[in-house]
């Protein structure tokens, strides 16, 4: 599974046309960069649930 690196997301766009870029349907995230790490995606949720109290 792949998540954004901003929002945890897992609502992701391939774009190959660009070249390896993803970008994010929730946030507006763009880059090469994406996690495909489920644990660390969801400290990626809890730090920004935690940052908008």
């Amino acid at each position: 599974m792949k998540f954004c690196p901003r929002c945890g997301s897992k609502n992701l766009n391939y774009m190959p046309w660009l070249g390896e870029i993803y970008k994010c349907r929730d946030c507006g995230y763009r880059g090469a960069l994406i996690v495909e790490d489920g644990e660390f995606a969801d400290a990626i949720d809890a730090i920004k649930k935690k940052s908008s109290k």
